[in-house]
C-alpha cells in the first residue's frame, strides 16, 4: 500500500504538536507527540507502508516495527477518512483519488458555509487547541510580506498614506525571508502590497516561493494579471487570491480606487480566475460611496461560487492621520448594511434564532486570560524596507527590521512584540462586563491608528457602537422570530 499527502495538504510541527490541514476544504487537525511522528513521515511523494515504519521506527525505543504496524496503519486510514491523504496501490491510483479545487464542485471551498469536521475526533476545536498552545510556546505560522508598497490604484479608505508608496523589496532580502521562514515552520506565506505584481521580479517570486511548501496567497487587484501569471498560479499549490470589489457599477468602483478602467481590469481577473480553477476570495469594504450595492457583489459571488466578505469599519491611517475617514460608515449606516447582511445569511439566522440564543449572549464571557489576537502569537507582517509589524494596517509600530536582525530574532526578542503577546483580555478592564462581548473581537491596530498618541489599548467608541448596533439588530431579529413563531 502507497501513501502521500494531498495536493492541498500541509503538514507541521509545532514544537510537540503535529499538526495538518487540507486548504481545499478549510479542515485541519492537531496530534499528540507519537502522533507527530506519524505525520512527518509523510510526504508529498509516494511511500510504501514499510518505507514509512522504517522512518517512523528510529524516534522511538524498545519498540519494533511490529509493535507500531496496525497504530500506523489506523492513524493513516484516520487520516484519509478525513481527506488529509490518500492510499491505494499504484501512483496512478493515488492521483486518481486526489481530487483538486474546482468551481465544478457543488460546494467548493470558497463558498461553504458548514466546517464541523463530517467525523468529529476530539471535544473542542483545532483552532481552540491551538490558541491555548501558541499562548504558551508562541510560534510563528503565518507571515504576510510586502513585495513592494508602490500600488497603482489610489483607494480614497486605504490605512497607508499614498507618499509613503514607493518601495520594492530586494531579491537578496526576498530570498532570505523566504529560507528563514522555511526554518522556522511558517505555514502560511501572502504576497501582498501595494500591488504586488507591480513588482518587476513578482513572477519570479511567486515561482520560487511555491517551491518552499507554503500555503501560498496573494493579494492583489488583479489588473497587472496576464495569463503567465495565471497559468503560473493554475499549476501551483496556491491556496487563494484575494482581490476588492467595491461595486458591479463600474463607475463606483472606479470612483473608490480613483483610477478609471479599473473595475473592467479587475473584473477581467476574477473571471480568469474562476476559469482557470484558482482559489478567489472576494473583499467588499463598505463605505459612504458603495453601501447601497453591497448585495449585488455577493450575488455576484455567489453566482461564481465565489465567496465574498466584507468589512463595514474602515480605520485610519497608520501615521494617525484620519483624512480617509471621512467616507466610513455612520453607526447608523452600519445598522443598514447589518440589515442587509442578515437577509441573506440564513446560517446567522439560524443560530440567532435558536431557543437558546439570548441565554447563550447573557453567559458568554470572554475568558479573561485569553489572547486578544494573533499578533505576535502566531502571525507578523514585514514591508518592502525590511521593517517588521505586528500587523499590515499598524505600520507605525516596528518591531525590528530584517536587515538588521533575523526574523527568528524578531520574533522571540523584540520587546514590542512580546509585550503584545502577553496582553491578553483582562487588559482591557472597560470590556469585563460588556454585554456585547459575544459580538466583539478587539482590534488593536484599529485603537492605535485612530488614536493620536497610538494607543492600542484605549478604546475606539467608534467599533464600541457599531458592535452595540450589532447587537441591537441581531436581538431585535431574534425577539421577532420568537413571538412570529409563538403565534
Amino acid at each position: 500500500m502507497l501513501y502521500r499527502q494531498k495536493f492541498d495538504t500541509f503538514i507541521r510541527k509545532y514544537e510537540n504538536v503535529g499538526y495538518i490541514t487540507n486548504k481545499a476544504d478549510f479542515s485541519d487537525r492537531v496530534c499528540n507527540e507519537s502522533g507527530a511522528v506519524f505525520l512527518l513521515a509523510l510526504s508529498r511523494e509516494p511511500q510504501s507502508l514499510e518505507e514509512l515504519l522504517n522512518k517512523i521506527i528510529v524516534a522511538f525505543n524498545d519498540v519494533t516495527i511490529d509493535d507500531i504496524r496496525q497504530d500506523v496503519i489506523d492513524f493513516y486510514r484516520i487520516l484519509e477518512e478525513d481527506g488529509f491523504i490518500v492510499s491505494g496501490e499504484t501512483p496512478e491510483e493515488l492521483d486518481k483519488k486526489d481530487i483538486r479545487f474546482s468551481y465544478s464542485q457543488l460546494e467548493p471551498k470558497t463558498v461553504k458555509e458548514n466546517f464541523t469536521p463530517k467525523l468529529p475526533r476530539a471535544e473542542e476545536t483545532t483552532q481552540y487547541f491551538l490558541d491555548e498552545h501558541f499562548k504558551q510556546h508562541p510560534h510563528l505560522t503565518s507571515l504576510q510580506m510586502e513585495l513592494t508598497s508602490r500600488c497603482n490604484e489610489r483607494c480614497i479608505h486605504c490605512y497607508i498614506p499614498h507618499e509613503y508608496k514607493n518601495t520594492d523589496i530586494k531579491p537578496e532580502l526576498f530570498y532570505s525571508v523566504l529560507d528563514q521562514c522555511r526554518e522556522m515552520g511558517v505555514l502560511g506565506l501572502t504576497l501582498s502590497g501595494g500591488e504586488p505584481m507591480l513588482h518587476p521580479q513578482f513572477l519570479e517570486f511567486f515561482k520560487t516561493a511555491k517551491n518552499y511548501d507554503f500555503s501560498l496567497n496573494v493579494l492583489s487587484n488583479l489588473t497587472l494579471l496576464t495569463d503567465e501569471i495565471v497559468e503560473a498560479m493554475r499549476t501551483s499549490r496556491i491556496s487563494s487570491v484575494q482581490t476588492s470589489l467595491y461595486s458591479m457599477i463600474p463607475k463606483i468602483h472606479d470612483k473608490i480606487t480613483t483610477i478609471p478602467g479599473s473595475w473592467q481590469k479587475t473584473y477581467n481577473g476574477i473571471m480568469k480566475l474562476v476559469e482557470n480553477d484558482i482559489p478567489l476570495q472576494i473583499s467588499c469594504p463598505v463605505m459612504k460611496q458603495n453601501k447601497e450595492g453591497l448585495s449585488d457583489v455577493f450575488k455576484f459571488g455567489d453566482k461564481l461560487k465565489v465567496r465574498v466578505v466584507t468589512d463595514y469599519n474602515i480605520m485610519a491611517k497608520y501615521d494617525n492621520t484620519r483624512e480617509n475617514l471621512e467616507n466610513r460608515l455612520s453607526v447608523d449606516e452600519v445598522g443598514d448594511v447589518i440589515e442587509t447582511l442578515l437577509k441573506d445569511d440564513l446560517e446567522y439566522q439560524y443560530l440567532i434564532t435558536r431557543d437558546d440564543y439570548f441565554k447563550k449572549c447573557a453567559e458568554y464571557k470572554k475568558d479573561p486570560e485569553g489572547i486578544v489576537c494573533g499578533v505576535g502569537v502566531a502571525s507578523i507582517c514585514m514591508v518592502a524596507d525590511g521593517n517588521v509589524y505586528p500587523c499590515a494596517g499598524w505600520q507605525n509600530c516596528v518591531c525590528g527590521n530584517l536587515y538588521e536582525k533575523s526574523l527568528k530574532d524578531i520574533w522571540e526578542n523584540s520587546p514590542k512584540i512580546n509585550w503584545l503577546r502577553n496582553l491578553r483580555n483582562k487588559d482591557f478592564k472597560e470590556c469585563a462586563d460588556c454585554k456585547d462581548q459575544l459580538f466583539c473581537a478587539m482590534c488593536m491596530v484599529r485603537n492605535a491608528n485612530e488614536n493620536p498618541d497610538g494607543d492600542p489599548l484605549k478604546l475606539n467608541r467608534h467599533f464600541c457602537d457599531a458592535v452595540a448596533k450589532n447587537r441591537e439588530i441581531v436581538d431585535k431579529w431574534a425577539i421577532e422570530y420568537q413571538e412570529k413563531h409563538k403565534k
